[in-house]
This record gives structure tokens, C-alpha cells and sequence, in this order.
């Protein structure tokens, strides 16, 4: 094999956060092609706040020294009725973006919106449609959880807007502390 014909697979670790379950998922990319690499969900216990996160925190530093992921992406928070479940879910959310930071990667995030519109082509898509496209996109045998497949859709929503397919507007446009803002 040439060295000019030679190309390196990017791993990617979406993340779907919440304080219940967070989902991950993981591809490869491979010009422009996707491939699973694995999924599940990291399962808090009901209890004190700081030992959910403390959970959330760990599980995402396994998944990472698991599987070697080169970035990760993460579903931004959106502002629920409930202010309360908000903060929650932001919580869980920082916990998740401080488990990939510690582990030196570059964290990208996306909305909800930009992640069915690059997945499904719809971003006000049902959590079905989401699952339904994730399987045929990386061709499952069959659909993921709703929180695996929403991670996987983050990883794929990156690998589309990394290589510039369904250009997502704002993508790495601005740098904080490791982290690209959208």
C-alpha cells in the first residue's frame, strides 16, 4: 500500500446526556463511510447527587480508556418546562463533558436540531425515526436503545459535519478550554 493511498479511521464517542442514563456510542469513520464500533448506557443508582455524577464521570473515563476514542461529541442541553430537570440535566451534562476533558479529547457539541437534521434530515424527528435511521446507517442488525441511538446519532451528526457532508452551521467555529463551541 502506497503511503498516498493509506487513510486513518477516525473514532468517535457521541454522548446523549442524562443523570439516569447516559448513552454512548462509538463509530469509525473511514472517508466517507461509517462503521459501529460498539453502544450502551452508563446507569446511575438512585441517590445523592454527587455520587450520580461522580458515576457518570467514571463511566465516561472507562468508555474512553475501552474503546480510544480520537473525539467526542455531545448533545447540547435543551431548556425543559421543569427549571429544575434543566439543572439536572446540566449537571449531568458537565460531568460527562469533565470525564473527556480529563481524558484529553476534544469535545464537540451539537443541538438536538443539527443532529436529526444530519441523521434523519428532519430535525423535529421522532425518537423512532432517529433509531430507525441509525440503524440503517450503520447497519444494524437491529435498533439500539432510544439512548444508544441518540449517542450514535451524535457521533454520526459529527462525522457528517467533520468532512463537511450537510455542512452544520457554526461547527468548530469557536475554542474553549479543549472544547469546540457551536
Amino acid at each position: 500500500m502506497h503511503a498516498a493511498s493509506a487513510t486513518v479511521a477516525t473514532r468517535i464517542l457521541g454522548l446523549d446526556p442524562g443523570l439516569r442514563i447516559t448513552g454512548f456510542g462509538l463509530i469509525d469513520t473511514l472517508g466517507s463511510q461509517l462503521r459501529y464500533v460498539a453502544s450502551g448506557c452508563i446507569r446511575t443508582q438512585d441517590g445523592e447527587l454527587p455520587g450520580r455524577l461522580k458515576t457518570l464521570l467514571d463511566g465516561v473515563r472507562e468508555v474512553i480508556t475501552t474503546w480510544r476514542p480520537d473525539v467526542v461529541a455531545v448533545e447540547k442541553v435543551f431548556v425543559n418546562v421543569n427549571p429544575q430537570s434543566t439543572l439536572l440535566l446540566g449537571q449531568a451534562r458537565g460531568a460527562v463533558i469533565c470525564g473527556a476533558v480529563s481524558c484529553e479529547l476534544e469535545v464537540h457539541e451539537y443541538t438536538a436540531l443539527q443532529v436529526k437534521q444530519s441523521v434523519v434530515g428532519y430535525g423535529k424527528a421522532a425518537k423512532e425515526q432517529v433509531q430507525h435511521m441509525v440503524q440503517r446507517l450503520l447497519t444494524l442488525d437491529a435498533s439500539p436503545s432510544a439512548d444508544a441511538a441518540d449517542a450514535l446519532a451524535c457521533a454520526i451528526c459529527h462525522a457528517h459535519g467533520s468532512r463537511g457532508l450537510g455542512a452544520l452551521p457554526g461547527v468548530g467555529t469557536r475554542r474553549r478550554a479543549g472544547r469546540v463551541l457551536a
